[in-house]
């Protein structure tokens, strides 16, 4: 049977817009509150998240998370949002209360970091009715102790061994939703979603990056 016509439009301004790896519509995705889930883009950057077609924001950065973040992220974005609420340098109530924060603004999961204590997990899922995403940076780690916990993702984000640990992952635990970062290829993307990915997270360029091809197309025409 011929693939089905898909039309689109893209206008003027805005049909420069950054394009995810067209590999990550490969995998399942995750179904959340009835919106399927493939692609999230990392970024905290407002003008990246509004000009890129990911299906969600994963808003995750190297500082204390702090609500004003969250609520203009949550403001900018068309997407949805899976806030950062902490669990390294911030722990205990803190992180539930920036949770439950999260949840009110309109987040579609809360994000801890991989240092976060099984116990703070469990009060944040007394709290929050959102899923809980915890980062996973080892195979190695108390994955049963996490879910039991209350986890509802697990994010694996284990540079070059990030397909090696989803696989590990995925063959103890097949029914646990699982979101790997991509890497830099359309190669390790495919590998991430054949260990088992439900869902990709991508980088996407820097503005920095992207104004530098842009000023080369500009001095070009001078």
């Amino acid at each position: 049977m011929p693939d089905k016509f898909l039309p689109a439009y893209s206008g003027t301004l805005r049909n420069h817009m950054i394009q995810i790896p067209e590999g990550i519509r490969r995998c399942s995705g995750i179904l959340i509150f009835g919106k399927r889930i493939k692609s999230i883009v990392f970024s905290t950057d407002v003008a990246v998240i509004r000009n890129i077609n990911a299906d969600a924001v994963i808003a995750v950065y190297p500082f204390t998370p702090q609500p004003i973040i969250t609520h203009a992220l949550m403001l900018a974005s068309d997407m949805p949002v899976f806030c950062g609420v902490g669990g390294g340098t911030t722990m205990g109530s803190r992180v539930v209360h920036l949770a439950s924060d999260a949840e009110f603004q309109g987040a579609i999961g809360a994000v801890v970091n991989a240092p976060t204590p099984n116990e703070t997990i469990r009060m944040m899922r007394e709290v929050i009715d959102i899923p809980i995403v915890v980062t996973v940076v080892s195979e190695r780690e108390d994955i049963t102790g996490r879910l039991d916990a209350g986890a509802s993702i697990l994010n694996v984000s284990a540079a070059a061994d990030t397909p090696k640990v989803v696989g590990i992952l995925r063959e103890k635990y097949p029914n646990v939703p699982i979101i790997g970062t991509g890497g830099p290829t359309d190669e390790s993307i495919a590998r991430t979603i054949e260990a088992g990915a439900n869902a990709i997270s991508w980088t996407p360029p820097t503005t920095g990056e992207l104004f530098k091809v842009m000023m080369e197309r500009y001095r070009g025409r001078i």
